[in-house]
């Protein structure tokens, strides 16, 4: 099972956070690691296969500073454990993390491909930033291109998706029943796959139906 982290806040702090939240989800079992960060507003990704202690050195050499990123830990179903098939994957300003399977993914990259969109990866979570990301260059808001995009997906899962032109917020969906959770901060908010990993002063359990969005203030759920 693959694990997610996600924190929005106000200060550059992103990075620390999200690694240890991925430390604590290490008992699940991995393959590779990755975290996304906004810098200065642009999308910075650095991921690594093998244990999360690589993917510390290199951010050791290359700190990201930002207040909101996610991160993640890969158990591999699509794709063999390599650095390129680690997540976040990321198309044009959309970076996606995401838990399950995508059961229809070849369907979905074939025709992807058709249009032109460029892969970097051998996994099925990749079709996702494509989906998301070709809806928002059609005007969609990121809400709109998220729903979109999990609304043509079969299989169960989760993700967390953030977006250079949505730089304040995170936003979670999901089909079936992959967990995912988020925790309430003080100017600060926190998405996971498990309750354990959260620093939280609340905890809000997302249920399938509902778009979510954690924002700095708070963390915000509505109905489809």
């Amino acid at each position: 099972m693959c694990g997610i982290v996600g924190y929005v806040g106000h200060s550059d702090r992103a990075q620390d956070v999200i690694l240890d939240g991925l430390r604590r989800l290490e008992y699940r079992g991995y393959d590779s690691a990755g975290i996304a960060v906004l810098v200065d507003g642009k999308l910075r990704v650095i991921r690594a296969q093998g244990k999360l202690v690589n993917l510390e050195g290199v951010l050791r050499e290359v700190p990201l500073a930002g207040s909101i990123g996610i991160g993640h830990t890969r158990w591999a179903t699509h794709g063999k454990p390599s650095e390129r098939n680690a997540h976040p994957h990321v198309a044009g300003s959309v970076a996606v993390i995401g838990n399950g399977i995508v059961e229809n993914f070849r369907e979905l990259r074939d025709e992807l491909e058709a249009n032109g969109c460029v892969f970097k990866s051998d996994t099925d979570t990749e079709v996702i930033s494509h989906l998301v990301y070709e809806a928002r260059k059609r005007g969609a808001t990121l809400k709109e291109a998220v729903r979109g995009a999990l609304g043509r997906l079969e299989g169960s899962c989760a993700i967390a998706v953030i977006d250079e032109s949505s730089p304040g917020e995170i936003l979670i969906s999901k089909n079936g029943g992959n967990p995912i959770v988020v925790g309430h901060g003080k100017g600060e908010n926190f998405v996971a796959s498990d309750i354990a990993t959260l620093h939280k002063e609340g905890v809000e359990r997302y249920k399938e139906g509902k778009k979510a969005f954690a924002e700095k203030r708070k963390p915000v759920f509505k109905g489809r």
